[in-house]
């Protein structure tokens, strides 16, 4: 069969056609090699990951090549002869166009040059691109955090809303066995250290707070002493129900502190607090058995409360041996309230113990409820008309098993826009707040409990505790508290400062994708003072 005869206009508009195609494919080629092979072991070289560079080599080489033919296929129109070969592109892809200039079996104008020119470099580009986009898709989700990642963020109340104003605690909720009934939103103290501290203690008192939680490392101690200060103002003691931790202002007591040590510790917060009893004494911060169960804390606390000077025990903890640590202590039988980490989105084990708890009667105080407090400076969040705190106030309590939550309290607009949601239900609307928070965070929070890379870490960092100093700066606004912290750990040699130059096995430990070594590096960075 003849092949069709073409005019000389139809034969150059084949050609330019099945020139282009092949200019194409070759571009998608690079780009696919480059998105799908190249950038997952492009973002491990930047990561640090151990073995990232050597499984770079071999799709880079393809990527590479891939590069050069499409050069080659933009600027080279190879001549052959009309004899060889019989596939009708073969013979459009090598047949020359009509020479202007003579220049033989290498043929351009500058017309043709340009274009050959500019298709080059927009294919490299596109390649390039393809490797670099797509070693940051896969943390795509880090992006509207990374944005303020090094600046101090202030949490303090953003909306001012006229149906908050004046709000007061409109439930109260019995504490476990303890049988205290206790405001359902109730005042943590961590960032009462002054005057401004003192009134806002004294706002939440005369709007029906009646549960504190305070320790003695709360601001070496100024918080204990704010807040005794504000209850004595208000000369409303005996309707106060007052947690502190068995501390000292350099930190939680271990397990092998002696008897006399506890007692004068928890001695110190009732002469601070200005108070004859602590109505609950917890081990603080607990993520080992051992130093739940000490006999000489258990020893020191039966001998307080024989004088009258502490009532209940309790523990607190948000570590991932959290389940092990609640069993326990609930198989002793000897504490009467737990504090953990809750919020919406944690892991459903989570309230599988305090589930548990409740049916033993033993109270259940929330905290950490805010998930990260990113939503004041979350970039694509500002401008939320709906109260986050409050959406997620009334999730937590929509759980029976929770006696109360705990949150800071610093800020004049505090009280009215916790409080509004004390007694309240969640709305269709609080849903959708948490749901838009949970997307925007996902990256850039690291879950309570978790503890997934923990073991990855050849230094034996506690990456969690890290990330968490890094949180009381960066997202609760508490600098002194986060710094004075984390320079226990730099003392201890369990700081994030050789993250940077680490091989980051941890990289990939994290199953909610968090770029570990960044944030550690980012923490450290934060933490340490200048």
């Amino acid at each position: 069969m003849e092949t069709p005869a073409y005019s000389e206009g139809e034969r150059q508009s084949r050609t330019v056609r099945v020139r282009w195609s092949v200019r194409i494919l070759l571009l998608a080629a690079a780009f696919a090699v480059g998105a799908l092979l190249v950038a997952p072991q492009l973002y491990g070289v930047l990561q640090g990951n151990q073995g990232a560079l050597e499984r770079t080599i071999p799709p880079g080489i393809l990527l590479i090549a891939l590069i050069l033919l499409s050069a080659i296929a933009n600027f080279i129109h190879l001549k052959r002869p009309a004899s060889a070969g019989s596939g009708a592109a073969a013979k459009y892809l090598f047949e020359p166009l009509p020479a202007r200039d003579g220049a033989g079996d290498f043929q351009a104008d500058r017309r043709g040059f340009l274009t050959a020119t500019t298709s080059a470099v927009a294919g490299t580009a596109a390649a390039a691109a393809a490797g670099v986009g797509g070693a940051l898709v896969p943390h795509r989700r880090w992006f509207p955090v990374a944005g303020k990642m090094f600046a101090n963020l202030d949490t303090s109340s953003r909306l001012r809303d006229p149906a908050w104003r004046g709000s007061r605690v409109q439930n109260y909720r019995r504490l476990g066995r303890t049988e205290a009934m206790v405001s359902d939103i109730s005042l943590g103290s961590g960032r009462i250290r002054d005057e401004d501290g003192k009134k806002v203690a004294i706002d939440a008192i005369d709007r029906g707070v009646n549960y504190f939680d305070t320790a003695p490392d709360y601001s070496h101690e100024t918080s204990e002493r704010i807040l005794g200060e504000a209850i004595r103002t208000t000369g409303g003691r005996e309707n106060m129900f007052l947690a502190t931790k068995f501390c000292t202002a350099d930190g939680h007591l271990p397990a092998d502190a002696s008897v006399p040590q506890i007692m004068r510790a928890v001695e110190g917060s009732l002469k601070r607090l200005q108070t004859d009893y602590i109505d609950l004494v917890h081990i603080h911060s607990c993520d080992d058995v051992d130093r739940l169960m000490s006999p000489s804390t258990h020893e020191a606390f039966d001998r307080l409360k024989e004088q009258g000077k502490a009532r209940f025990l309790g523990f607190s903890s948000h570590t991932p041996n959290l389940p092990t640590v609640a069993r326990a202590a609930m198989e002793s039988d000897r504490f009467d309230v737990m504090m953990l980490a809750y919020h919406w989105g944690l892991w459903p084990e989570i309230s599988q113990v305090m589930d548990q708890a409740h049916a033993m009667d033993m109270g259940v105080v929330a905290m950490k409820t805010l998930k990260g407090a990113k939503d004041q400076n979350l970039a694509g969040f500002e401008e939320e008309t709906n109260s986050f705190p409050q959406a997620a106030f009334r999730w937590v309590l929509s759980n029976p098993s929770v006696s109360c939550l705990v949150v800071s309290f610093y800020d004049d607009g505090h009280c009215d826009e916790y409080l509004y949601a004390s007694g309240q239900s969640p709305r269709d609307e609080d849903m959708a707040v948490l749901q838009r928070y949970d997307r925007l965070v996902s990256a850039d929070y690291c879950r309570p409990h978790c503890g997934e890379c923990l073991g990855s870490c050849p230094q034996g960092r506690p990456i969690d505790t890290i990330l968490r100093y890094d949180m009381y700066l960066a997202d609760y606004g508490d600098a002194p508290r986060g710094r004075e912290k984390y320079a226990r750990l730099v003392r201890a040699g369990l700081d994030a400062s050789g993250c940077e130059a680490c091989p980051a096995p941890c990289t990939g430990a994290c199953p909610h994708e968090l770029p570990i070594r960044a944030k550690m590096v980012r923490a450290h960075e934060r933490l340490v003072e200048v």
